[in-house]
C-alpha cells in the first residue's frame, strides 16, 4: 500500500491504459473504483467508456448480432457439402511439401490468421457502433448516465400529496396538468426545477422537484383556493363544469423569464404570477381551449380551441377583467356587433379538438423555434401553419391516427438511412457524413390507430421556396403501429438519446430514435415501494397512467451523472421515475411531526388496518381452499 504523500501506481499510468484495463471490469466495480482517487474518477466517467458500454448491452446490438447469426447459418445450410477436403491430406492442410507439419507448427500458423481475423472483427465492432450511435454533431451527451437510464434499476417516487384540511377532517386534492418551471431560465444559482400544478379547488401548487429550495418532492408554496375560477369564490364553483378539464393535458404553460404560467380554464386563459401565486390577467376565447403550445422567447403562445387556433400574444398587456364573461349592453344592442375593435385573425379547423401542439425547436437552445407551428389532434392530419403566414395552412402530414403528444429534435430523420443502419450496412464514414451534412428537424407523434398505440416520425427539411421565406417540406416517414405499444400513447418526449412514451397500459417505454427498438419498459402500478401490499394489485387496471410525461434535464450547465428522470402526471397526482435501486423520497417523508396524543392515535389506526388486511388475507386464503376443496370433490 502506497504510503500518504506518494503518488499511486495508478497515477503513473497513461490514461489509455487505465481506460483499457477498466473496459474488462464489470460497471459495479468500475462505479466502486470512482472513490480512489481524482484521477480514476474522471476515468470512470469517461463518455467512451461509457458508450460503448450502452452499445455492447443494447437490444439494438443484439437483434444485430441474432440476424447475422441466422443469416450465416441459412447460407451454410446452402452450401453444397464436397467430401474432397475431407479425404485430400494437402486440402486439409496436415501435409506440406517437408514432410508433416507439427503440432508447433500448427499452432504458429493458426495465431498468425487469428491476428487479421481479430482485427476484422474490431472493425466491424467500430463500423457497427458507429451505425448505432444515435448522438449527432454537438449533442452533449453523458454516457454514463445513459447507461443507467438504460440498464440501471428504477424506482417510481411519489411527490408529496396536497391536502386540505377543515373542521379536523382531512381530504386529497388532485392535480389537474404539469408544467416544469425554471426560475430564471435555470440560472438562478442553485438550478431550481419546480413542478407547476392546478389543483381541484382552483389553486396553484409548486413542488420542488430536485430539493434545491427544500425537501426534494415537497410542496414549496400553495396559492389561495379559487383563484381559477372564473365566477369567483363561491359555492357555485362545486360543479365539475366550472373546474379546471382533466381531458385537457397540455392545459398549463410556463415562462420561465417573466416568472409568469398560462393555465386553460373552459374557454378562459388565465395568467397567473408564479412569485406571488396571484392572477394577473384573464383572456376569453369563443370556445373552449384544449390545447396550449410551449413559451419561447419572444414568440407569441398557440392556443388552439375546440373549433380554431390561435395567436396569443402575452407580451401585450391584456384586459384584467372582474368578470370572465363579458355581459353585453342590452340598451345598445349594436354595440357588439360594429365593435371597432374585431377579433384577431384565428385558424378555424374543419374537424375539431386539437390536443397538441408543437413549435419546431432551432439547434442551441431550448427557447429557439423556428416560425413552424405543428397541431395535432382528433383528425387525421397533422396540421402545418407558418406564424409569419398564419392563419393560411402551409401544408399538412397525413398520419391516419389520432395524435395524443408531439416532440421535435432539430436533427434530420431518414427512414431509409435508418433502415439500412439498423442492419449495419452502412462504414463508419458514411455514418459520419450523413450525420454532418444532413439539415432538417425530426417530428415524434404519439397516439391512437384501431385502438392499439402508434408511434409515428417524420422527417422534415427546408426547401426554398417564395422569396417570403422557406417552406417546410416532409422527407420521410416511419409509423410503428405493431410493437410500440398494445393501447394508446398518451404522452411522448425526448429522454436523452432515446424517445419515451406512456401508454394506456400503465407503462412507459422508452426506445432507440429509429421508433422501432425497444430499450426497456416499466410499469407504474408495480414499483411501490413504500406502500403496503393490496388485496387487489394483481388485478387488470389497479395501476397508474401516465397522461404527460417530462423529462427534468437541466436547461443550463453540464447535469449531475444520474440527474435526468422522468415527471409524470396520472391526472390525479404527480410522480417521477428515478434510476435508483430504492425510492429518493417516501410518503412518510413528507408528514408533519404530530404531538403525542395524535401520533398514538395515528399508529393505533395503522395498526387495525394491518390487522384488518391480515384477516383479509387469511379469509381469502380460505376461500380458495374451500374452491379446491370442492372441485376436488365433484370431480371424484
Amino acid at each position: 500500500m502506497a504510503s500518504s504523500g506518494r503518488s499511486s501506481r495508478w497515477d503513473e499510468l497513461p490514461d489509455e491504459i487505465v481506460l483499457q484495463i477498466l473496459s474488462y471490469l464489470d460497471p459495479l466495480h468500475i462505479t466502486r473504483l470512482q472513490l480512489v482517487s481524482r484521477k480514476l474518477q474522471k476515468l470512470c466517467l469517461d463518455d467512451e467508456l461509457w458508450k460503448r458500454r450502452c452499445f455492447e448491452e443494447s437490444p439494438w446490438y443484439q437483434y444485430l448480432k441474432n440476424r447475422r447469426r441466422l443469416v450465416s447459418s441459412s447460407e451454410s445450410e446452402d452450401q453444397p457439402r464436397d467430401g474432397t477436403a475431407l479425404g485430400n491430406p494437402e486440402a486439409s492442410g496436415s501435409t506440406s511439401a517437408d514432410g508433416p507439419r507439427t503440432i508447433v507448427d500448427g499452432e504458429k500458423n493458426s495465431v498468425e490468421s487469428s491476428k487479421p481475423q481479430r482485427r476484422s472483427q474490431r472493425w466491424q465492432e467500430l463500423q457497427d457502433m458507429a451505425n448505432w450511435d444515435p448522438t449527432f454533431p454537438n449533442e452533449r451527451v453523458s454516457w454514463y448516465s445513459e447507461y443507467i437510464q438504460r440498464n440501471g434499476p428504477t424506482c417510481v417516487n411519489w411527490l408529496q400529496t396536497p391536502r386540505i384540511r377543515d373542521r379536523g377532517y382531512e381530504a386529497m386534492m388532485e392535480a389537474r396538468g404539469l408544467e416544469l418551471y425554471y426560475p430564471y431560465d435555470g440560472n438562478d444559482g442553485v438550478g431550481a426545477m419546480l413542478a407547476v400544478s392546478p389543483l381541484d379547488d382552483g389553486s396553484i401548487c409548486l413542488w420542488d422537484v430536485k430539493g434545491t429550495r427544500g425537501k426534494a418532492g415537497s410542496i414549496l408554496a400553495t396559492s389561495k383556493s379559487d383563484i381559477l375560477f372564473i365566477d369567483g369564490p363561491g359555492s357555485i364553483n362545486t360543479r365539475r363544469s366550472k373546474r379546471v378539464d382533466t381531458g385537457v393535458t397540455e392545459c398549463v404553460s410556463v415562462d420561465n423569464h417573466r416568472h409568469r404560467a398560462y393555465f386553460a380554464v373552459q374557454s378562459h386563459l388565465i395568467e397567473i404570477d408564479l412569485e406571488r401565486l396571484e392572477v394577473v390577467s384573464r383572456e376569453s376565447f369563443e370556445w373552449s381551449i384544449t390545447a396550449l403550445s410551449k413559451i419561447q422567447t419572444d414568440v407569441p403562445l398557440t392556443v388552439g380551441t375546440s373549433l380554431g387556433i390561435h395567436l396569443h400574444d402575452f407580451r401585450a398587456r391584456a384586459r384584467v377583467t372582474q368578470a370572465a364573461v363579458e355581459q353585453v349592453d342590452q340598451n345598445d344592442i349594436f354595440k357588439s356587433i360594429f365593435d371597432p375593435t374585431p377579433l384577431l385573425p384565428y385558424a378555424s379547423l374543419s374537424q375539431p379538438t386539437p390536443v397538441s401542439i408543437i413549435h419546431l425547436p432551432l439547434r442551441g437552445s431550448p427557447d429557439l423555434v423556428s416560425n413552424d407551428i405543428y397541431v395535432g389532434g382528433r383528425f387525421s392530419n397533422i396540421l402545418h401553419y407558418d406564424r409569419r403566414k398564419f392563419p393560411v395552412i402551409m401544408d399538412s402530414i397525413y398520419s391516419g391516427a389520432t395524435i395524443n403528444s408531439m416532440a421535435a429534435m432539430p436533427h434530420p430523420f431518414s427512414s431509409l438511412d435508418s433502415e439500412v443502419r439498423r442492419h449495419g450496412e452502412l462504414s463508419t464514414e458514411q455514418v459520419t457524413k450523413s450525420k454532418a451534412n444532413g439539415e432538417g428537424w425530426t417530428l415524434i407523434a404519439g397516439g391512437t390507430y384501431k385502438s392499439k398505440g402508434s408511434l409515428e416520425i417524420f422527417g422534415l427539411t427546408q426547401a426554398v421556396a417564395d422569396p417570403v421565406g422557406r417552406e417546410m417540406m416532409q422527407n420521410s416517414t416511419m409509423k410503428n403501429r405493431q410493437t410500440a405499444a398494445s393501447a394508446s400513447i398518451l404522452s411522448v418526449a425526448n429522454h436523452g438519446t432515446k424517445i419515451v412514451f406512456s401508454d394506456g397500459a400503465g407503462s412507459i417505454k422508452w426506445f432507440e430514435r429509429d421508433g422501432l427498438t425497444e430499450c426497456r419498459r416499466l410499469r407504474i402500478g408495480h414499483c411501490e415501494g413504500d406502500d403496503a401490499p393490496s388485496l387487489f394489485a394483481s388485478m387488470s387496471a389497479a395501476g397508474e397512467l401516465a397522461r404527460k410525461i417530462v423529462s427534468t434535464k437541466s436547461r443550463e450547465g453540464p447535469d449531475r451523472p444520474n440527474d435526468d428522470n422522468v415527471l409524470f402526471w396520472t391526472g390525479e397526482r404527480l410522480g417521477m421515475v428515478s434510476f435508483t435501486p430504492t425510492p429518493l423520497y417516501q410518503s412518510k417523508d413528507f408528514d408533519e411531526e404530530l404531538d403525542l396524543d395524535t401520533a398514538a392515535e395515528e399508529e393505533e389506526r395503522q395498526r387495525y388496518a394491518e390487522q384488518m388486511r391480515e384477516a383479509l388475507d387469511r379469509q381469502a386464503d380460505e376461500v380458495r381452499f374451500m374452491n379446491t376443496f370442492g372441485q376436488g370433490g365433484l370431480m371424484e
